[in-house]
């Protein structure tokens, strides 16, 4: 399996900071604005993002963690179906400005399955999608980005790795071919 690294710890570190520093741009004060991490990895990346708003401007952001299990379309034709983390969105979303975080965004079946899941919780007024990785030429839906770390072209024969420290101890983000068997 070839892989080839996309972003290792230092330049992950600047990506996330130069993303908090749109988010402060565009938003300014986020007294209105929540921020709602898919699981399982943008739910680090969401509180990472948190934390370096908070370090930059003060204020606490809040937090909640989306899973989006039983909201995808493919969870019944599964053989094993997929299991469930935790749902955690302890606030009302009700006329609010939500930031979606997820690490790659691929084919955007997880952010539709993610925007019906959120809507439980309350009809938002605006809603924005914040990626690490836009993997560039594979969409299924007209889904796209606000805020995007790196945009890479791929292949459907490809894959990309997210590491995280919180969840392996390392952050590095690599592009892989998968090669066939």
């Amino acid at each position: 399996m070839q892989k080839r690294l996309l972003l290792d710890s230092q330049l992950l570190q600047i990506t996330i900071q130069r993303l908090c520093q749109h988010l402060i741009e565009n938003h300014n004060d986020f007294s209105s604005a929540v921020i709602l991490g898919l699981q399982p990895r943008g739910v680090f990346l969401a509180n990472r993002i948190q934390k370096v708003i908070q370090e930059l401007e003060g204020c606490q952001v809040e937090v909640g963690y989306l899973d989006t299990t039983f909201h995808r379309d493919d969870f019944r034709r599964r053989d094993i179906p997929k299991k469930a983390s935790e749902t955690r969105v302890p606030f009302l979303i009700e006329g609010k400005d939500v930031i979606l975080v997820d690490d790659v965004l691929f084919t955007g079946r997880s952010v539709r399955a993610a925007m019906d899941a959120m809507i439980s919780f309350g009809r938002p007024k605006k809603v924005e999608l914040l990626v690490l990785i836009d993997r560039l030429h594979t969409r299924q839906l007209p889904i796209e980005a606000n805020y995007v770390g790196k945009q890479v072209n791929t292949l459907a024969s490809q894959y990309v790795e997210v590491g995280l420290k919180e969840q392996n101890g390392d952050d590095s983000i690599w592009l892989m071919n998968i090669e066939a068997e």
